[in-house]
């Protein structure tokens, strides 16, 4: 087995935070050691049913960097101030509480769809704030 690949990161293709994300997983010593898999809200765009072509792309491209790095965790990025969030958020409302809440639903599907597709599988999920802290769910 090829122990260089750790671990897949699905995170979001917002510019303001791939430095951030970049900075994140070198303090973490794993440059060079994971599979990426960015997209427009992280867990949001590939649980929302607003997103729903792109699940499959995702749990495919899962597939593929499971059995081609042999990876054994997932870490998922999300991010605060988050488009996709605001996509998916049917209400006029939009405050830092429902933004939280759709990320926590999205952790939760995402959760249990890993679970049924890859139940050996671990997962991280983050929440990434504009000022570069990390909130972890379970």
């Amino acid at each position: 087995m090829n122990k260089k690949f750790k671990a897949m990161v699905l995170s979001c293709m917002d510019p303001r935070f791939q430095p951030k994300i970049f900075n994140f997983l070198k303090k973490r010593k794993l440059t060079g050691k994971y599979s990426a898999f960015t997209i427009a809200g992280a867990a949001v765009g590939v649980t929302h049913t607003k997103f729903k072509k792109w699940h499959n792309v995702f749990f495919d491209n899962l597939s593929a960097s499971i059995q081609l790095h042999k990876i054994e965790k997932l870490i998922v990025i999300n991010h605060q101030d988050c488009g996709a969030a605001k996509i998916a958020n049917s209400k006029k409302k939009f405050n830092n509480k429902v933004e939280t809440d759709i990320h926590k639903v999205s952790f939760k599907k995402l959760k249990s769809n890993l679970r049924k597709k890859f139940p050996k599988l671990k997962v991280e999920f983050n929440v990434m704030a504009l000022n570069n802290s990390i909130k972890k769910f379970k």
